[in-house]
C-alpha cells in the first residue's frame, strides 16, 4: 500500500509539472494612447534624424511609430505569474513568460486583443484566444587611402576599396549592430579611431535591460562583427565602413535559445528606427529553439518570408526605410533562417577567399518568395579583431554579412537620394551571376564600383535618358553615354575648392575627356543640357 501511495504521489507530481510548464507568448493589445497628438508632433516620439530620414525617402510616420501604452504594460507586469520580457510598438504587442493557464487568463483583460504562443502546438489546440483575428541561424576631402593588411581580400572582392578611394568610408551614415556581446569595444585599440571620432553613439542590452554591453557577457561575437565594419589598426586592418557611426544592441541571449530573442530583435529595430539609423546588420538568425519550443522548418513554410515574428518585424523595418543586411546562416543544406527569409532584407551567404561556395553557408529554397541568399561575401577565414586586440580569422556568414554591410553603407553614402530598396537592387544587379542566380551564391559576389557607376544613369521626369559617366574612379579617360545622336551636353570640371579646371562640349560621337594630365584627387563635374542639370563627384587616380 505504501508503494502504491508513493507511486500515486509521483504520478500527481508529474502531472503538476507538466501543467506548470513555463511558456512564452506574444500578447497583442487593442489600442494606443495619444495617437493623434503624437502623429501631429512626431518629434515627441522620434528623433529629428529619424524624421529627416523618413521625409527624405517619403516614408510615412504612422500609428506604428507611437509607443505601446505603458499603463497596459504596468498592468501586465502586476499580474500574478506573468513576466514581461519585451515590447513592440510596431506590433503593439508584449512578449510575456508564464504558466500556460496564467497567460490564457490575460484574455480577460479589456485591452488584450490576441495571444499567440511561441509553442505553435498550443495555438493549434485553440489556446490562442482571438478577439480580432490578424495574420533563423544562430551565432557563431582628399583621396582616402588605407593599408588593409590581411583584411584586403575581403573588401577588394567586391571593390569596396574603390569606394574608400572616392572618399566614401561611411561618414554621415548610421549603423545599428544587433548581436550578442561587445566585450572591450570601449577600450580596445582597434576601436580607438571610432571612439575618438565620436562615432560610437550608444548601446543597449535588451536581454538584461542595461546600457552596458562591454562587460559581463559570455559572447565576443558582437565585437568580432563590429571589427569587420569599424575596426582600424594602422597598416594591418581596416573595416569596410570605418567612418560610419554605430549603435551596439544586444538582442541575443548566448546562454539560451528562446523565442524571446525575436522580440528583443524587433524592439531593437524599433529603437534603431526612432534614432534615425540607416542600416541594420544582423549576424544572427533563428530556426532551432530549446526542445519545448517550435522549430521553424521549410516543410510547413514557416520560413516563407512573412510568417515568423522576427521576419514580420523586419518587413515593417523595411517599410520604415531601414536597410537590413542579415547572415543567411550556417546551416548548409538545412536552409536559411529568419529573418534571412524576408524578401525585404539582403541575406548574405559565404564564400572562401577565392569566391567559391563554402559548405556551411545556408542555401535558399523555393519556399522563400525571393532569391535567397541574395549575395555572398567572404565568410571562410574572414579576418577579424578579437576582444584582446588580436587580428585573427573566423568562419561564418556572421562575418560575410558585416563585411558587405560596411560596403553597402559606403555605397548609400555615395547615393543618398536612393531608397533602401533601390540600394539593395543596385547591389543585386552588380553581382557576378545576376542573370543566373542559384540557391548557393544567390546573385553572386557584388561589385560595388559597378553599382555606383550604374547609379549614374539619370532619370528626369520619369524618363530614362540613359545618361552615364564612367569609369569612376577614372584613370586616363572619362566617358559619357548620351541618350541620342542629337544630344549635346555642357560639362564643367571643378576641383575640391570649387575652382573651374576646364569645360567641354560632349556629343554623341565626341563623348570622352582625357584626364591623364589631371592630378590625383576629387573633382566635381557639372553637366547641363536640355534634359539634365546635375553635379557628379569623381575620383582621379
Amino acid at each position: 500500500m505504501k508503494k502504491v501511495s508513493i507511486l500515486f504521489i509521483v504520478f500527481v507530481l508529474l502531472i503538476n509539472n507538466v501543467s506548470a510548464q513555463i511558456e512564452d507568448a506574444w500578447v497583442y493589445l487593442t489600442d494606443k494612447e495619444n495617437v493623434s497628438a503624437s502623429l501631429a508632433n512626431p518629434i515627441s516620439i522620434l528623433t529629428q534624424k529619424a524624421i529627416d530620414r523618413k521625409n527624405a525617402h517619403n516614408v510615412t510616420i504612422d500609428e506604428r511609430d507611437v509607443p505601446v501604452n505603458e499603463a497596459y504594460i504596468a498592468q501586465l507586469k502586476n499580474t500574478a505569474g506573468i513576466t514581461v520580457l519585451a515590447k513592440s510598438k510596431w506590433f503593439n504587442a508584449v512578449h510575456v513568460r508564464g504558466i500556460q493557464t496564467n497567460i490564457e487568463a490575460l484574455t480577460g483583460l479589456s485591452f488584450v486583443s490576441r495571444i499567440d504562443f511561441a509553442d505553435k502546438s498550443l495555438n493549434a489546440k485553440n489556446t490562442v484566444v482571438t478577439k480580432k483575428q490578424n495574420k533563423q541561424f544562430k551565432l557563431e576631402s582628399a583621396i582616402t587611402t588605407f593599408d588593409y593588411g590581411n583584411s584586403a581580400n575581403q573588401i577588394e572582392m567586391f571593390n569596396g576599396h574603390v569606394l574608400h578611394l572616392a572618399d566614401y568610408t561611411g561618414s554621415g551614415m548610421t549603423v545599428a549592430i544587433l548581436d550578442a556581446g561587445f566585450p572591450n569595444v570601449n577600450t580596445m585599440a582597434a576601436f580607438q579611431r571610432l571612439r575618438d571620432a565620436g562615432n560610437l553613439l550608444g548601446s543597449y542590452d535588451f536581454v538584461n535591460r542595461d546600457v552596458n554591453v562591454y562587460t559581463g557577457t559570455s559572447s565576443n561575437h558582437g565585437t568580432l562583427v563590429l571589427s569587420n565594419m569599424a575596426g582600424y589598426i594602422e597598416n594591418e586592418f581596416v573595416g569596410t565602413a570605418p567612418d560610419a557611426s554605430y549603435y551596439l544592441f544586444i538582442t541575443e541571449d548566448s546562454a539560451n535559445e528562446n523565442p524571446v530573442e525575436e522580440s528583443y530583435w524587433v524592439e531593437a529595430a524599433e529603437r534603431a528606427d526612432s534614432l534615425g539609423v540607416d542600416i541594420l546588420n544582423t549576424s544572427l538568425g533563428y530556426k532551432d529553439y530549446a526542445p519545448n519550443y517550435t522549430r521553424y522548418t521549410h516543410a510547413d513554410t514557416d520560413l516563407d518570408g512573412y510568417t515568423t515574428y522576427i521576419t514580420r518585424g523586419a518587413n515593417i523595418a523595411f517599410e520604415k526605410g531601414l536597410l537590413m543586411v542579415t547572415s543567411a546562416g550556417n546551416s548548409g543544406n538545412d536552409g536559411v533562417g529568419a529573418p534571412a527569409d524576408s524578401p525585404n532584407v539582403l541575406s548574405i551567404g559565404a564564400v572562401n577567399s577565392s569566391g567559391d561556395y563554402v559548405s556551411f553557408s545556408s542555401v535558399g529554397s523555393a519556399i522563400q518568395p525571393t532569391q535567397k541568399p541574395d549575395v555572398v561575401a567572404q565568410g571562410l577565414a574572414s579576418v577579424v579583431v578579437t576582444e584582446n586586440d588580436v587580428i585573427g580569422t573566423s568562419n561564418g556568414t556572421s562575418f560575410s554579412s558585416p563585411i558587405i554591410a560596411g560596403g553597402i553603407t559606403c555605397l548609400w553614402q555615395a547615393l543618398p537620394e536612393k531608397t533602401n530598396e533601390e540600394i539593395m537592387q543596385l547591389v543585386r544587379e552588380s553581382a557576378s551571376q545576376y542573370n543566373t542566380p542559384d540557391y548557393f551564391l544567390g546573385y553572386g559576389i557584388p561589385n560595388l564600383e559597378l553599382a555606383l557607376n550604374s547609379a549614374l544613369t539619370v532619370k528626369e521626369n520619369g524618363v530614362n535618358n540613359a545618361f552615364k559617366i564612367y569609369p569612376n574612379p577614372v584613370y586616363n579617360k572619362l566617358f559619357f553615354e548620351l541618350p541620342s545622336e542629337d544630344t549635346t551636353v555642357s560639362v564643367k570640371l571643378y576641383d575640391v575648392l570649387g575652382q573651374e579646371v576646364n569645360s567641354f562640349q560632349i556629343t554623341y560621337y565626341q563623348n570622352e575627356i582625357n584626364t591623364t594630365a589631371l592630378a590625383n584627387g576629387i573633382y566635381f563635374i557639372r553637366v547641363e543640357s536640355s534634359f539634365i542639370s546635375k553635379t557628379f563627384k569623381i575620383i582621379k587616380h
